[in-house]
């Protein structure tokens, strides 16, 4: 008689995406939306960053999701959410979807929370659509590097992506780039979970977000008149420490660490950035302020 085997951890991730964080989809004007959701109560709805997708928030999803309805979007172009019209969409174009989705979801307000390029996203739409948003919470976010002085590190991230994606593919971008998402000693199940949502990006969609990352920048939607708030892997090499704390100034936010985390904190410590955030909904219930 052989052995029984275990089942892999992402197999039963899988599983329990599709069996507790089920995917929806909406038709809108400009094509198909797709969410995950879990959950009754207030909104709290989850931004995803470039590497990325819905997936990568289940855990903190299954915690957030027994006291509100918690909401993780397939930005448009990833999964099977349609991509935006422009070849080089700005925030404007991914905030309008992200008002369409809110619209027809039926949510008026929520605490909006995004991650990494997604920071950009929630950024300009709590500028733009202020009543929409109880608190905005950026978790190691991206700057973007749209501002002029940033221009040859904007040629030089955009020739990079754009040369890895043509000459490794998603598949193998996916195996080389996972374990720089994390901390120095990630768990096998962390590690796994990330490249897994890493591999299933869709070429169009990631070069419309290379665009975004490459030619936007987080500041230029501001000043913000929602509370806000900045969380940062205390291991992050991607948006360092440092470069959140700037950003976390420049805003008027508050800024705090997230220990024992890399960039994708919400995978490798989803149970502290769960914490995290409902800590910040009830702020955001109670009307206190920063």
């Amino acid at each position: 008689m052989l052995p029984a085997t275990t089942p892999s951890p992402v197999a039963e991730l899988e599983a329990l995406l599709a069996r507790r964080f089920a995917q929806r989809s909406l038709l809108l004007d400009d094509g198909r939306q797709v969410v995950r959701e879990i959950g009754d109560g207030p909104a709290i709805v989850l931004l995803h960053g470039i590497g990325s997708g819905a997936g990568s928030w289940l855990d903190v999803a299954l915690q957030l999701g027994q006291q509100a309805r918690v909401v993780a979007w397939d930005a448009p172009g990833y999964g099977d959410s349609s991509p935006l019209g422009p070849m080089a969409p700005k925030a404007e174009d991914y905030a309008g979807r992200l008002l369409d989705t809110l619209d027809a979801l039926e949510i008026d307000d929520c605490l909006l929370v995004g991650h990494s390029l997604g920071a950009i996203t929630a950024t300009a739409f709590a500028h733009l659509h202020p009543r929409r948003v109880r608190r905005l919470v950026l978790i190691s976010p991206a700057r973007g590097y749209g501002h002029p002085s940033r221009e040859i590190q904007r040629q030089q991230v955009r020739g990079k992506r754009l040369s890895a994606l043509e000459q490794l593919g998603i598949a193998q971008m996916a195996a080389q780039r996972s374990a720089a998402m994390l901390s120095p000693r990630p768990s096998a199940k962390a590690l796994e979970w990330v490249r897994w949502n890493m591999s299933r990006l869709d070429p169009q969609g990631y070069r419309q977000a290379i665009e975004l990352l490459c030619g936007d920048d987080l500041l230029r939607h501001t000043p913000l008149t929602v509370p806000c708030e900045v969380h940062c892997g205390e291991a992050d090499g991607i948006t360092a420490p440092e470069a959140c704390l700037s950003l976390a100034k420049a805003l008027g936010a508050a800024f705090t660490l997230i220990p024992d985390a890399g960039h994708a904190s919400p995978i490798e410590q989803p149970y502290l950035v769960a914490g995290r955030l409902a800590f910040a909904l009830k702020e955001s219930l109670t009307g206190s302020v920063q």
